[in-house]
């Protein structure tokens, strides 16, 4: 993945969010296993691409923010359950991207997250009906994660070394479907 890094997209634009958190500690996994990693927090979104005019011309902040996702060599998506599915800005986010340019043939690796004993499970497999309708090349290797606001100690760390070893483990091994697809599609 020469000059290409994998893009974290914490999906929620919920402040300090457990989403933004795993995507930190997906970034330290990436990082350990040699490979350049980013985390884009929905955060970012500017508020003008919420005006209805958005969809026809895209803020200047957008446009930057959807390079990014056309530059990396691979998303991967942590996003949290909200109501039986992932959040609405979520949506909004991959409906204000470029297609099918955003997404087709692109890897792509998810994470969910969410307070109760599913960890996520539902908003993970609705995401990925949207990548596959894409053509995105999904991973199958997920991690969820449970009981997520729990996981954390006063510093803000991650303390659950099982979970945290499966985070590793699906980091390393997407980072090599990415670089396998690439040398395969290149």
């Amino acid at each position: 993945m020469p000059n290409k890094n994998i893009l974290i997209i914490a999906g929620t634009n919920r402040p300090d969010s457990n989403a933004l958190r795993v995507g930190r500690v997906l970034e330290a996994h990436y990082s350990a296993a040699g490979v350049k990693a980013g985390t884009l927090s929905l955060t970012e979104l500017p508020a003008a691409v919420f005006a209805g005019a958005a969809y026809t011309e895209k803020p200047p902040e957008m446009v930057q923010i959807q390079q990014r996702v056309l530059d990396a060599a691979g998303l991967h998506i942590v996003t949290p359950e909200y109501n039986g599915s992932f959040p609405g800005v979520l949506k909004y986010f991959i409906d204000m991207l470029k297609f099918p340019e955003s997404f087709d043939r692109k890897p792509v690796a998810f994470t969910g997250e969410a307070a109760g004993i599913w960890g996520g499970l539902r908003s993970v497999e609705q995401l990925q009906q949207i990548f596959g309708y894409r053509n995105a090349h999904v991973y199958p290797d997920r991690v969820f994660i449970p009981g997520v606001a729990q996981k954390w100690d006063a510093a803000g760390k991650f303390t659950d070394a099982e979970i945290d070893a499966r985070l590793g483990k699906q980091a390393a091994g997407f980072a090599g479907f990415v670089k396998a697809l690439a040398a395969h599609q290149g």
